[in-house]
């Protein structure tokens, strides 16, 4: 039986790599939750309300941060995975106990999302859709609950838009920077695509087209040669100190 989450302060393993980590982290514990690593809980068996598993890009990876940490929480936690490049059904099917499992997208910085988007599996038994929705309650988030596809949905859109940018920006139509004032100005965008993929982590968006087109088959989420080249590159933007612009990292 699933645990119904009462108090404030959780203790939340955050398992996982990729640009939403590190923000999902920072804004746990300004919230003055408890997060603990995936290792430290393998080092020291510990009681854990949730766990939160984040890789995106290595799929290899996330199937076995999963599967490592799995006999090291009780069988009744939730598991929330990101689903930015494969489903949650597919995640899901890793487990020895699927139906804890939950998927959600969001992309960094986390605590400047007021709405994250939820999807449970085909095997997420519902009692754990109730004790997700009480923990990002509890975060002072709203939650959508939609299909479970890879990116989900704004995930997706924004990131088949960036794609977009980055062939116009490829094919020399215009500048990196006069591609994100024609948006900002011509659309209303709170940010250029390009400049919002920086800000984002280019590894997530890469993540989100690679699993689309992995899944679906279709040209249309091709990713652009330049986005993988720079993920290869590790020019991921802000967090590395180059993307389509260049950032000063502070020490």
């Amino acid at each position: 039986m699933v645990i119904t989450i009462m108090t404030t302060k959780l203790r939340v393993s955050v398992v996982g790599d990729g640009s939403l980590t590190e923000s999902i982290i920072m804004g746990l514990k300004t919230r003055g939750h408890d997060v603990v690593s995936g290792n430290e809980i393998k080092k020291q068996e510990k009681d854990i309300d949730l766990v939160i598993e984040t890789t995106n890009l290595d799929l290899d990876r996330k199937k076995n941060n999963l599967q490592e940490i799995e006999p090291f929480i009780g069988q009744d936690v939730l598991i929330l995975s990101t689903c930015l490049g494969v489903t949650a059904t597919e995640t899901a099917s890793w487990l020895k106990y699927p139906s804890r499992l939950v998927g959600f997208a969001a992309f960094a910085p986390w605590e400047g999302a007021e709405l994250i988007e939820v999807a449970p599996a085909l095997q997420t038994n519902s009692t754990y859709l109730d004790h997700t929705r009480q923990f990002f309650q509890l975060l002072g988030k709203e939650i959508e609950i939609v299909d479970d596809e890879v990116g989900l949905v704004f995930p997706r859109i924004l990131s088949l838009i960036i794609n977009e940018a980055v062939f116009a920006l490829t094919e020399g139509i215009a500048s990196a920077e006069d591609i994100d004032i024609a948006m900002t100005k011509g659309t209303n965008y709170p940010m250029g695509p390009l400049a919002w993929a920086d800000e984002i982590g280019i590894d997530d968006v890469y993540a989100v087209l690679a699993g689309l087109y992995r899944n679906l088959g279709e040209d249309r989420y091709r990713p652009a040669p330049k986005l993988r080249k720079m993920v290869h590159a590790g020019w991921l933007g802000k967090k590395s100190g180059k993307g389509f612009y260049n950032y000063k990292i502070e020490e």
